[in-house]
């Protein structure tokens, strides 16, 4: 593969076409500190060389402020499923907007979501929230409320969120002595202001590793409420449970009186119609839904067993929050889950995936790049290296500079993936076609033919 020094002018060059293409963006950019605080209304948006300012999405397309197209392949960090602007939820949101936007009261729509959710993930209770972090906060919840423990176990490198007891190890920075072991990563608090008390309620173990989580339970017996996870790892790129790995987890939980949730908040409806639990064949005892449930609409599931969601059915557990099924959110999530997110839509992503994995992987071996590809359903990602990944720390011999410069050619091309290419994945909607594929494999043989040894 190339050079350090030859990757380097690479990138270079590459983000000088890149700020060449985007003045808009960049005069926005200088402007938007006046008001915004860095800039940008996320933080995740503050990516080099500059945050791409948008003005609209039509179909598979993005269009920048600057006038360039693009076919998205970012999805919003999976939430495009629908691609932008689909028919069916542009006419249940405009039929909802006439009848209402907002009652903090159920409406008819929440039944339906609630019964196509409970077909799709086999759970039979739901409730409703706004986002994946008050998800996965209030599985957090749950299973201490229903066990009456404090502690919970979360893998290294996931990400659950932005409430305390999640943001633990979420990306440590590759120092060996500041992380720990590998089979005894330490609990860090992934920023500023999370306290102490409460890194220390959250024990940290490997992907992938279940004697990890045995030797949890024996250290902490009788005091651990359950363990949050993404059945698909998939905050540092993609990586998949090893055969039995989850079948174990939820064994071995259930065996000490612990819960196991699964985070689906970027796998659900993308990996599938049932998301990884239905990939996976393993049910557990709460899931977490949001990003692409809701069409483009911020929405959220919690979904869960009868004994479990039975302590919110009794008061037991208060789960609460103003826009909680929300009719808009919840005629959006009605129109993805029947109209949009249908056998025939999946079976054409599942040609589209093909499609692009097949090109990837014909254009790596013809260049010799370290790289593989790993795709699960709508989503997918190039990993730059020569072995597979089977945990954070291997995800941590993954080389930025490569996947930074696979944006910069993506971008500058006409293809738009999210930022951080090493950590996130790409994401097809029901609305992309082959030649959107296509442009991103043309892109990609014109990043491997600069960067091949």
């Amino acid at each position: 593969m190339a050079t350090r020094a030859d990757l380097a002018t690479i990138i270079e060059q590459q983000e000088e076409i890149f700020i060449r293409r985007q003045p808009e963006s960049a005069r926005l950019a200088d402007h938007a500190t006046q008001s915004l605080a860095g800039g940008v209304v996320s933080s995740w948006q503050i990516s080099r060389p500059q945050p791409v300012w948008l003005s609209h999405g039509k179909g598979s397309k993005l269009y920048d402020v600057d006038g360039n197209s693009y076919v998205d392949l970012h999805g919003g960090y999976g939430v495009s499923l629908a691609g932008h602007g689909h028919p069916a939820i542009l006419a249940a949101i405009r039929a909802q907007i006439e009848r209402g936007t907002h009652f903090a009261q159920p409406t008819e729509a929440a039944l339906s979501v609630a019964a196509e959710l409970q077909r799709r993930f086999g759970l039979p209770l739901w409730r409703f929230a706004n986002s994946g972090t008050e998800a996965t906060m209030d599985a957090v919840h749950l299973m201490r409320a229903i066990t009456g423990r404090d502690l919970i176990i979360k893998v290294e490198g996931c990400y659950h969120g932005h409430h305390d007891s999640v943001q633990v190890s979420v990306c440590p920075d590759d120092d060996s002595e500041d992380r720990g072991p590998a089979d005894a990563p330490y609990s860090l608090p992934a920023s500023t202001g999370i306290p102490r008390a409460i890194t220390d309620l959250t024990l940290v173990v490997g992907f992938n590793d279940l004697d990890a989580v045995q030797r949890r339970l024996d250290e902490h017996e009788g005091q651990i409420a359950g363990m949050i996870l993404e059945p698909i790892m998939m905050n540092a790129g993609i990586i998949l449970p090893d055969p039995g790995y989850l079948t174990g987890l939820k064994e071995l939980l259930h065996s000490r009186g612990a819960l196991l949730a699964f985070d689906e908040v970027k796998t659900g409806l993308t990996a599938g119609p049932g998301g990884a639990t239905g990939v996976t064949g393993v049910t557990p005892d709460i899931v977490c839904l949001a990003k692409a449930i809701g069409g483009g609409v911020a929405v959220a599931a919690i979904g869960g067993t009868e004994a479990v969601m039975s302590h919110v059915a009794n008061g037991d557990y208060e789960m609460v929050g103003t826009f909680n099924g929300n009719p808009l959110a919840m005629a959006a999530c009605r129109a993805m889950l029947t109209e949009v997110a249908t056998p025939e839509a999946y079976e054409r992503m599942e040609k589209l995936r093909r499609r692009a994995v097949e090109g990837l992987e014909l254009e790596i071996a013809r260049s010799g790049l370290d790289a593989q590809v790993v795709s699960v359903g709508a989503k997918g990602c190039v990993v730059f290296s020569a072995d597979p990944v089977r945990n954070f720390r291997d995800f941590l011999r993954v080389r930025d500079a490569y996947s930074h410069a696979h944006w910069l050619f993506q971008h500058n091309g006409g293809v738009f993936l999210p930022p951080w290419g090493k950590i996130e994945q790409w994401l097809m909607s029901v609305q992309h076609d082959e030649a959107d594929i296509d442009r991103f494999l043309a892109n990609f043989a014109t990043f491997a033919a600069a960067v091949r040894p």
